[in-house]
């Protein structure tokens, strides 16, 4: 097997695993076990929660300790073994926990799966910057497969007879409604990926057995000096703004077209009744601007590339604040399709820059560091700011909120973000070190 086709493997089941569950967690929560909105929104924190330290510290390990592909293959199962606890549990505080327990295990994957694809490329003499959108495109595949998957079996107004047929199967034998059956397809295929990492080639660390040196080095924090550079400083600071805003999206997205059944004459539109396929078109635009990030990357630079990513997310605020499910309905693809470039001239740009920025050393630490920042500190602060904000400013009278206000606010924090990016980070593009990245 190739090399190439075993690290599209792992990029397929790396977020299928995500996918099967996090798009329906909210239909799980508030419509089988009753949740309250405090309780969903703790709940769902714990993706911040555990962001905040576990990359950064999986990281250093895997920088020093320990093969990269191993400390992979343990956590995917570990990851695998919580997910399976999950339908068992009906105490919301217990389920916090659990989910917790279980982000910490899989959150710190997400970079050590970067770190490793880019160690296995470099070691076969390959392009990352070429090679490695194609393979990560595949990861957005097996995102959109999970949460089609998990829909159709879960969903009582799916119109796939077989794929019912088959989660009342899961459901008699597991004892559990069909709704927990997300949790189990995530937890099944975690721990097939934890024994098919186990093999992949070896990614001893890259630091063990050089010396003594400080104690700063002794435990990988090396990669914490990097705050101390001001382009670094910047870029991660401006990384934890841009991780707000993926949460906004993350939180509110499905929620605010299924408020729209609460319209009378968009009750029964197909945005209400299909809020979950709408979503999805998201997902799909990436793998088109995936395959584009090695020329915008090349041909512009990580500035220029990170800018395009934040006017993008004025777009997709600002289409969503506009738009409705008749008349306006191309609004709101347009913002879906528009997600697609806003994410991934983000994220996956941003991981690409740290591995041709950083010395290899402490590149394993340094995408942890750029994980904890986007999907730790910027999650927990797109929850919190976000969730006070539209309790104290944008409920309506009757209770129901007031969307186009809402995203027009996140469209202006978009804007702001993107005009100070743009004054504060400092970075020459020289092409030629992103062509040659890799080599």
């Amino acid at each position: 097997m190739s090399i190439k086709l075993r690290l599209t493997i792992l990029s397929f089941l790396q977020f299928f695993i995500w996918g099967a569950w996090l798009t329906t967690l909210g239909s799980y929560g508030f419509g089988f076990k009753n949740w309250t909105g405090g309780q969903f929104g703790a709940v769902f924190s714990t993706l911040g929660l555990g962001s905040l330290i576990m990359p950064a510290l999986v990281g250093i390990i895997a920088d020093r300790w320990m093969n990269a592909e191993k400390l992979y293959s343990i956590l995917h199962i570990l990851y695998g073994i919580t997910l399976f606890a999950l339908p068992l549990i009906d105490v919301p505080d217990t389920f916090f926990w659990v989910l917790l327990a279980s982000m910490c295990f899989y959150m710190p994957t997400i970079s050590l799966s970067n770190s490793l694809s880019y160690r296995i490329l470099i070691d076969n003499r390959m392009d990352v910057v070429k090679v490695f959108p194609p393979i990560r495109v595949w990861g957005t595949i097996g995102f959109i497969a999970a949460m089609w998957l998990t829909n159709l079996i879960s969903d009582p107004k799916s119109p796939w007879d077989a794929g019912k047929a088959f989660g009342e199967q899961i459901a008699s034998v597991t004892g559990h409604a069909i709704n927990a059956n997300q949790f189990y397809i995530a937890g099944v295929f975690a721990i097939v990926l934890g024994i098919y990492a186990w093999f992949l080639p070896k990614c001893a660390p890259e630091n063990k057995g050089k010396g003594k040196g400080s104690w700063i080095d002794n435990l990988g924090l090396r990669a914490f000096k990097l705050l101390g550079n001001y382009k670094m400083a910047i870029f991660f600071l401006f990384s934890m703004f841009l991780g707000a805003a993926l949460q906004l999206t993350n939180m509110y997205g499905d929620t605010y077209l299924k408020d729209f059944e609460k319209i009378e004459q968009y009750k029964n539109s197909f945005v209400v009744e299909y809020s979950t396929i709408i979503i999805s078109i998201s997902q799909i635009s990436e793998t088109l601007f995936i395959l584009a990030i090695p020329f915008f990357m090349k041909k512009f630079g990580i500035k220029k590339v990170m800018l395009i990513s934040m006017f993008a997310w004025v777009l997709r605020f600002g289409l969503f604040s506009f738009g409705n499910p008749e008349g306006l309905l191309w609004m709101i693809i347009l913002s879906n399709i528009v997600y697609g470039m806003a994410f991934d001239f983000f994220n996956i740009s941003g991981s690409l820059f740290v591995e041709t920025t950083i010395e290899p050393e402490i590149r394993s630490s340094a995408q942890g560091l750029f994980m904890m920042m986007t999907n730790g500190f910027g999650a927990i602060m797109g929850s919190i700011l976000s969730g006070w904000m539209i309790d104290k400013y944008y409920l309506l009278p009757d209770g129901s909120k007031d969307w186009p206000g809402i995203w027009m606010v996140f469209a202006i924090y978009a804007l702001f973000i993107a005009i100070f990016f743009g004054i504060l980070f400092r970075h020459k593009h020289n092409a030629a070190d992103v062509a040659h990245a890799g080599h």
